[in-house]
């Protein structure tokens, strides 16, 4: 398994099923219960070598179903955390954090919970997954179970172990997940962020510049509406001190402030051009996206669901191709 990391959302529901689900282990075996069946959600990588576009899909049951959940979370329950960060009615995004690789064939995938909260899980819970585009010989989805290793009151993470199975669709698919980004695949990565849509773009630096191997230059144009609102700016000034040759932040607020020095507006054809590679760089550049959905919209064009979509706006209009831009 590749050493660098993998970036990927994953759904966390509350299955409503009331009959008791089994302990099963870690393996691709077709045994489960029907009350897992029911419980699906979606957790979509960003790309997955040599798989189809469609996303992987996350689900959690508990021992008893959602009567278990509510009562062993609220008896568990950190007092300062007055609830899970899961939802029983709706489906939360979660984001993989890193992989912990254990042996030869096994690895730890470890999501970030929001505002460092608990998972606050119930116990005997087991997360469900399902492939979609994987299907069995007889064309139905392959569904598999992960019992999460972390304990429910750790703050910010929830931890699954998945041993890998040559032979195995689901725990392989996983383990075959790839970031966009690895070292050196590029010679310039441009990123373009709006707002906590930072966080993926700090991830892939914060695992990048430190290394010495590092040869990709990184430029980065953060919007805001105010200057205030720029998150983890003092880590980025950091990174462009001790990283020259290889980091620019560039930073623009819709409200600036008598005393800004910095871009101001939008993020328009005229800032992308200045600070950011060409197109004609061809495979040599990258373009990740990430903000709110009206910007990634006028700068790379609509997602379609958990799909890339078409690319449109700013960045066609500059000349890059949809293979140049991944928008998250």
């Amino acid at each position: 398994m590749d050493s660098y990391p993998t970036y990927l959302c994953i759904n966390l529901p509350v299955t409503r099923s009331t009959r008791a689900v089994p302990h099963f282990p870690h393996s691709d075996t077709p045994a489960m219960s029907a009350s897992i069946l029911r419980a699906t959600s979606a957790i979509r990588p960003l790309t997955a070598k040599k798989a189809s576009n469609a996303g992987l899909y996350f689900a959690l049951a508990g021992l008893a179903g959602a009567g278990a959940y509510y009562g062993l979370y609220k008896q568990d329950a950190i007092p300062k955390q007055e609830k899970s960060p899961l939802d029983p009615d709706n489906f939360v995004d979660f984001k993989l954090k890193k992989v912990i690789p254990y042996n030869h064939n096994s690895s730890t995938f470890v999501f970030e919970l929001p505002d460092n909260q608990s998972s606050m899980l119930p116990v005997a819970s087991c997360v469900i997954v399902k492939a979609e585009g994987l299907k069995d010989d007889n064309g139905k989805p392959v569904i598999r179970p992960y019992t999460p290793v972390s304990p429910s009151d750790k703050p910010g993470e929830l931890s699954i172990l998945i041993k890998k199975y040559d032979t195995g669709k689901a725990s392989k698919f996983i383990h075959e997940m790839k970031f966009p980004w690895k070292i050196d695949q590029f010679d310039e990565v441009a990123m373009i962020a709006g707002g906590s849509g930072v966080t993926p773009m700090h991830q892939i630096l914060e695992h990048a510049l430190p290394n010495k191997e590092n040869k990709t230059r990184f430029t980065l144009i953060f919007a805001n509406v105010t200057e205030k609102d720029i998150l983890l700016k003092e880590q980025f000034d950091e990174w462009e001190k001790k990283y020259p040759n290889t980091f620019k932040a560039v930073y623009t607020v819709d409200q600036p402030t008598d005393g800004w020095t910095g871009a101001t507006g939008y993020v328009n054809s005229e800032m992308i051009k200045k600070h950011l590679a060409p197109a004609t760089l061809g495979e040599k550049v990258k373009v990740f996206v990430c903000g709110p959905p009206g910007q990634v919209a006028a700068l790379a064009g609509k997602k379609a669901g958990y799909q890339q979509g078409d690319l449109s706006g700013i960045l066609k209009e500059a000349g890059y191709t949809p293979e140049q831009v991944f928008k998250f």
